[in-house]
């Protein structure tokens, strides 16, 4: 492989402008189709195989028309001071708005009359309007919204308060300042590490460049593909760090070949030769995390996991051509002066050491202290861990100074917390010989349920062989009552199914919830042997080593245990939220872990490439097994550390974000490159290799037969090219 590199990174050396020209072909196309293309009609969140699934499809069978996909709304109004909703003048204000919504858009269904349904509170200081709609969230056109927004501004001015929840305000996430901040600090990085401009803007560049072909063909797509409104931030927030990492690592090693006398081409070659193959290799760790988030069988998150794939391996091939080609633009301008006159310091014999090697030395000299401090370390920070709740966001979970926060809040208080979390129970009686006696056997069952605050009348279908009840449980939708009285009225379903062959199901988007967690939960050991086998193969061919991919998935799994640790002490517990901006504290989304594991895992593998490829390159060529550790760190420590930084950066700038699913992704993502990348991979690594010693590189014969050589420390490359003294020399590994 590495052979193969040299001569791509050569040949785009030489061809730079009609390899530039390429890359800015594909992202005027890809611009142009993000541009062109209609916008998604659709956002659809399924979960096959769960009971939620199951009776919202019959739902849609069962009651046609009845837009069980459609987006919902409430407007929620509360009289000012010991006034009532049921007065004159409000009563009159209400109907008046009920009357406007009505007319307000062809997209709506229904606008429910608050003194018609019984949809005010006892107390009668609180009623709502319940407004549903014949298409989806994402269908909602602009106008819909503003004239749901606008529908109460009237009874604002006479006093009432009016809030709105529900979906149909739902929007895209918007890209705020914040991720700006990120970029900026990378970029402040990148002229610290390198101290030229060019070298510092080149990685920024390219990385923008895949980032924009990928976001692009996502938008492009997205109709095609029902791809949802998180997806292209997703696959943005990845791309970026990668493909600025992935360009980082190359352009160090050129640097480090030119230092070394090389010429332009040659260096360009070689350093996309080695450094390439272990970009290759990383960038392939983090497809197979991502293209595995598919085991789940979510289609919503197998698409974010593919959509950020495509951006990943965009950012590969980039990082393998766009950017020695634009190193070819650069010429030596990419070696600033203070950067050559380190570099011809550091290949001095007399050289002084720089941090990664002094580092290393430390390490050597005391081994177990440093693996001692680095697990009991993270093991305590894992300790929140075992404390996880999971659940999906609701509008409980907005800030409080968004209407759909104020609208739940005030729904709570006039109705009873359950109230924003109605469990819809479907009763198929098809196999019933007297489906009105099964469904009135269903009510009568619920109500003898804890935790129930009221059930509805059944409503049967048109062909009376289907029928729906509603249930306001007494507690919050994410509470663990309520969720024992979906699996109470399940476990009563199975009974009156055996008795008189109806079939009852529960939905909603409580239940909804319930079942999403469950599936998260029962997928997360499937796809962490899944991911994590598959990249202890890869890495075993890599390294040639059985206890080095050993000792990196473990160091991941610790590291992934103590960021999951720190997202339930500020998200759950509410430690540090208001440093973090974290308005409402509650269980932790349903995906963030299984989606951190995949990402993260990655990410992690891209760091144990870069820093021990270098090291078991020190050891073939010779070196002991703990020069080969300091030899790692001096080539490696300072962009490994950039690296993360950088990454730490993109991420840590969604944290910003108002929508609190990218919030806690950028967070979780962030703190576990932190946790992987400076404990483990700079602390915990080296530790265990110095114990091991030779052991550390240690194949049985008959696996180093079968397992294929390719050559990511160049070997193989440098035979091919027999390097002598007279060309120039072979790079001189360091010796301590």
């Amino acid at each position: 492989m590495a052979t193969f590199l040299y001569k791509l990174g050569r040949l785009a050396f030489r061809r730079r402008r009609y390899v530039a020209l390429v890359w800015v072909a594909l992202l005027a196309l890809a611009g142009f189709g993000a541009a062109s293309a209609s916008t998604a009609t659709s956002s659809s969140f399924s979960i096959p195989g769960t009971e939620a699934q199951k009776a919202f499809d019959l739902l849609e069978q069962r009651f046609p028309g009845g837009s069980a996909d459609g987006a919902t709304a409430r407007v929620v109004f509360k009289a000012p001071g010991d006034q009532k909703v049921t007065d004159a003048a409000n009563k009159a204000e209400v109907k008046e708005i009920v009357a406007e919504l009505k007319s307000g858009s062809d997209q709506i269904a229904s606008v429910a009359d608050p003194f018609a349904t019984n949809a005010v509170s006892k107390d009668g200081s609180t009623a709502y309007i319940s407004v549903s709609y014949d298409v989806s969230s994402m269908e909602l056109t602009d106008g819909t919204r503003e004239a749901l927004e606008e529908a109460g501004e009237a009874a604002q001015s006479s006093g009432m308060t009016v809030e709105i929840g529900g979906d149909a305000l739902q929007v895209m996430p918007e890209t705020g300042a914040t991720e700006i901040i990120g970029v900026a600090i990378a970029a402040v990085v990148l002229v610290i590490t390198f101290g030229s401009l060019i070298a510092a803007g080149l990685p920024l560049l390219t990385a923008l460049i895949g980032v924009g072909i990928g976001v692009s063909l996502i938008t492009a797509l997205a109709n095609v593909f029902d791809l949802g409104s998180t997806t292209s931030t997703l696959a943005m927030m990845i791309g970026l760090a990668v493909g600025i990492d992935y360009a980082l690592f190359i352009v160090s090693r050129y640097r480090a070949e030119l230092a070394e006398g090389r010429e332009r081409e040659e260096a360009a070659g070689r350093a996309v030769g080695t450094a390439g193959s272990a970009v290759v290799f990383a960038g392939l760790t983090v497809v197979i995390a991502l293209v595995g988030l598919a085991v789940v069988n979510i289609p919503m998150l197998s698409k974010m996991g593919f959509a950020a794939a495509g951006t990943v391996a965009i950012a590969v091939l980039i990082a393998l051509t766009l950017v020695p080609a634009l190193l070819g633009f650069a010429g030596k301008r990419v070696m600033g002066r203070k950067a050559r006159k380190a570099a011809e310091a550091e290949n001095k014999p007399e050289a002084k050491p720089n941090m990664g090697t002094r580092w290393a030395r430390f390490v050597l000299r005391k081994p177990v202290w440093v693996l001692l401090t680095g697990v009991i370390g993270l093991g305590v920070i894992a300790v929140p861990a075992a404390s996880l709740e999971m659940g999906l966001p609701d509008d409980g979970s907005q800030p409080t100074s968004t209407t759909q926060r104020q609208a739940y809040d005030l729904l709570s208080d006039g109705f009873g917390p359950g109230f924003n979390g109605p469990l819809l129970v479907v009763v198929d009686t098809k196999g019933s010989s007297d489906g009105k006696t099964a469904v009135d056997q269903v009510s009568q069952e619920i109500e003898g349920i804890g935790h129930v605050a009221a059930v509805t009348p059944a409503t049967f279908n048109k062909a009376g062989d289907a029928a729906t009840i509603t249930v306001i449980p007494e507690d919050r939708p994410s509470s663990t009552e309520t969720e024992q009285v979906v699996h109470a009225i399940r476990d009563a379903g199975t009974d009156i199914k055996s008795d008189t062959g109806a079939e009852v199901l529960v939905t909603g988007a409580t239940a909804m919830n319930i079942d999403f967690s469950q599936k998260m939960n029962d997928a997360l050991l499937p796809y962490l042997a899944l991911v994590v086998g598959l990249a202890f193969l890869l890495l075993m061919v890599v390294f040639r080593s059985l206890l080095v991919p050993l000792k990196a998935a473990l160091g991941f799994l610790l590291s992934v245990v103590a960021a999951l640790g720190a997202v339930v002490a500020v998200f759950q517990w509410g430690w540090l939220a208001s440093v973090f901006g974290v308005e409402q504290t509650g269980p932790i989304m349903s995906m963030m872990p299984i989606f951190m594991v995949g990402v993260v895992f990655g990410l992690a593998m891209d760091y144990e490439v870069f820093l021990v490829t270098r090291m078991r390159e020190a050891y073939v060529h010779g070196e002991t097994p703990g020069q080969a550790i300091v030899t790692g760190f001096k080539h490696g420590a300072r962009v490994v550390t950039a690296a993360a930084v950088i990454m730490m950066a993109v991420f840590a700038g969604f944290i910003g974000s108002h929508e609190s699913m990218i919030k806690m992704i950028g967070f979780s993502l962030a703190i576990a490159v932190f946790f992987d990348a400076f404990v483990v991979r700079m602390a915990i690594v080296p530790a265990v290799l110095a114990l091991l010693g030779r052991r550390a590189w240690w194949l049985p014969r008959w696996l180093d037969r079968v397992l294929p050589n390719v050559d990511v420390e160049g070997e193989g490359l440098r035979k091919d090219l027999a390097d002598g003294p007279a060309d120039g020399g072979e790079r001189e590994l360091a010796r301590v």
